[in-house]
């Protein structure tokens, strides 16, 4: 991954007065989201700027022991103050998503706002327009990366604090399953070098986010695997769902589907995996595959969505039925079409 020159120069540029700013992230916000924005607030910070971070709704309980995450401001439980620091914001950072929409009940509020620059800064395919600069990476393994390599060309890697450090490391390790996959490069792990440096213990960080489940949350992973995975297309794509009332079932809280989609890729003929969760409104779809199955194409052409070539994500307005009957025919569709 190599960082635009010139984009860092407009930049710094844009940071050179001090300002009030936003850093805004997806909805269901993980620990790319939440690491990457706090990260680049403190750094921003660092510079004399106010920032305020704002997610749409609450992320994963077992991010709770994150350096600064409950200075976040999560909208759906503190409107009034999200609102307010969004009103107010002279700039606005979109990080970990590629389209205002993605914001979805946050959408209409940033809206609000008609003043401020806006930068994206994000590591998703197709970014939309409409960014007064735009950092996209696809190549880079996540985010936190982007933002550690935005760091460094901008201020170098001295200001990066501990707490700074661990929140990177986060979103380093969780969007690449702990480092068993997506762009895997000699300068990834350079950067782990130096966040070790700057005092991050990797097996405290690991614990806290691999091993701080709740029982419910060990029960609900067993039921799935059980009870709802379903295999088809001769053994290669797999799917499982979860209704409202069966994580009811198990206590569910924010976070506690994180990972499922994964594990059907464990069999060795399993080219495809989806997961189906079911919530008030639609139902989300979260899309996984290795090798060149690409499911950010699939996430796209049926499911409104997209993402990563092998992670990607959607929506789908009909029942639980109906979304699993279009699945089953688009996967034989897309089959029939050489994708798989």
């Amino acid at each position: 991954m190599e960082l635009n020159k010139e984009h860092i120069e407009q930049l710094r540029t844009l940071l050179a007065e001090p300002q009030q700013i936003v850093i805004v992230s997806h909805t269901n916000p993980d620990g790319d989201a939440v690491g990457s924005s706090m990260a680049w607030a403190e750094a921003l910070r660092s510079m004399g700027h106010t920032v305020h971070c704002v997610v749409p709704n609450r992320y994963p309980y077992f991010l709770n022991w994150m350096p600064q995450i409950k200075d976040v401001l999560i909208f759906k439980d503190q409107p009034e103050a999200a609102k307010a620091a969004i009103d107010t914001a002279d700039l606005i950072f979109c990080l970990d998503f590629n389209d205002v929409s993605r914001l979805e009940i946050l959408t209409e509020t940033l809206a609000t706002n008609t003043t401020a620059r806006r930068v994206l800064i994000d590591h998703h395919l197709s970014p939309a327009e409409g960014f007064d600069l735009t950092f996209s990476h696809p190549d880079s393994s996540s985010t936190c990366f982007l933002v550690y390599s935005i760091i460094e060309a901008l201020l170098g890697v001295e200001v990066i604090t501990r707490p700074m450090a661990e929140q990177l490391y986060v979103g380093m390790m969780t969007d690449t399953g702990n480092f068993a996959f997506s762009f895997l490069t000699p300068e990834l792990f350079r950067a782990v070098a130096v966040l070790l440096e700057r005092g991050i213990v990797i097996p405290d960080i690991h614990n806290q986010v691999y091993n701080a489940y709740t029982a419910g949350r060990a029960r609900l992973f067993g039921y799935a695997i059980n009870r709802k995975m379903e295999l088809i297309h001769n053994g290669r794509v797999a799917y499982m769902s979860l209704k409202e009332n069966e994580m009811r079932r198990f206590g569910f809280q924010q976070g506690d589907s994180e990972g499922f989609v994964n594990y059907p890729l464990t069999i060795k003929k399993v080219k495809m995996s989806v997961m189906f969760l079911e919530h008030t409104n639609f139902i989300r779809v979260s899309l996984r595959s290795r090798g060149q199955v690409d499911v950010n194409l699939f996430a796209r052409r049926y499911f409104n969505g997209g993402g990563h070539k092998n992670a990607a994500g959607g929506k789908s307005f009909v029942s639980m039925e109906e979304t699993i009957e279009h699945y089953i025919r688009s996967v034989e569709e897309f089959a029939a079409e050489g994708y798989l």
